[in-house]
Formats: structure tokens, sequence, C-alpha cells
């Protein structure tokens, strides 16, 4: 990339999501879920990503997101990564008295490869309470989120699980791993 480019490409700024951020929002999990989510040994096809997000642009549903996004739930958290005035990527994080849970970082697939995931992990940690180990749960499937999430040193818990809330209209739930990242002084003691 020349130097000329590098001054074209506009900056990505990280920033915490506003109502009118809402179909953003819709945009970047719907096109993530439907680039990432099939998958013939799971038994997931395309046809359950559109059902499952088939009533998302609509304007009750729009607005219900806004409305989400105004008042979310007890530490709930939400970042987008916006390049120029488009939502690029989000981040969500929900903070437990006694855990840190990355629910997800989705970042469009033609932005991938950009930095835009570690930057929004950058912000999500500077919510984190320090002490408590982070947590996230990642389709098992999905080797590059499995990647990206070791190389921010997450580590497998060996915990496999299925979710209801992920059951699609073929019947098949996504399967899911968890991965942690140990508090230090959690460390320090087991190690003691």
């Amino acid at each position: 990339m020349s130097i000329e480019d590098k001054e074209k490409e506009p900056e990505i700024k990280i920033l915490p999501v506003a109502p009118e951020d809402a179909r953003g929002v819709a945009e970047v999990l719907y096109k993530t879920w439907l680039t990432v989510y099939p998958n013939e040994k799971a038994g997931i096809t395309t046809d359950d990503i559109e059902d499952k997000f088939k009533d998302s642009f609509t304007e009750d549903s729009l607005a219900k997101r806004a409305e989400r996004i105004m008042h979310p739930k007890e530490g709930e958290r939400l970042f987008v990564a916006k390049d120029g005035d488009i939502v690029v990527g989000i981040c969500i994080i929900v903070k437990h008295s006694d855990k840190n849970q990355l629910q997800a970082i989705y970042v469009l697939p033609d932005h991938q490869g950009r930095g835009i995931g570690s930057l929004l992990w950058q912000e999500a940690q500077k919510e984190f309470t320090p002490g408590n180990d982070t947590i996230v749960q990642v389709a098992t499937y999905n080797v590059n989120a499995i990647n990206f999430y070791k190389n921010l040193g997450f580590v497998g818990t060996g915990k496999e699980f299925q979710d209801e809330r992920f059951r699609m209209k073929s019947g098949a739930i996504l399967p899911e791993t968890e991965m942690v990242i140990r508090a230090k002084n959690k460390e320090i003691e087991v190690s003691q």
C-alpha cells in the first residue's frame, strides 16, 4: 500500500454504540453470521441464518434494538468500530460480579484483517474488572475466531455446550466452546 493510499484510507474509530447505530449493528451481525455460521457438519444452513435474521431490518426490530442500545442490561456494554460513518464492527461485553464476558466481536467480512477486532478488544479491556477471569464462547468450528482469541491470550477450557438461544429453524443448535484468559492474581493463587 502506498503512502497516498494510507492517507486516503479513513481511520477506524471505536465508539460507544448510539441509537442511530441500530441498523449498522444489525447489518454487521447479519453479514458476519451469514459468512461464518453455515456449516454442513453442524447442520446449520444459509437458510437457517436467513431465517434467524428475517425480521432484523423491520422498523419495529430496529426501534427495539435502538431502545436496547439506550437501555442496556446491567453490566453490558456495546462498542462499534466505524469506518467514516459506517459501522464495520461491534464488540459486546458483559461485566458479571465474578467474571468478565466477551460476548462477541464481529467485523464485516470485507473489513477483516485490518486490526479492527484488536481495536475493539483493546476498548473492551478498559471496561473489564481487573482480577476477574475473562471468558468468550465461540462456535467450535469457527477456526478463524478461535485463532484470533488465542492470539489475544485466550485458552480453551474444554467446556463445550449448546445454547437453546442458538437453535436454528432446521433444529440444529450452534455448537460452542468456552475460552478464558485467567486473571493474573488467580494464576498466582493456583501456583502457590
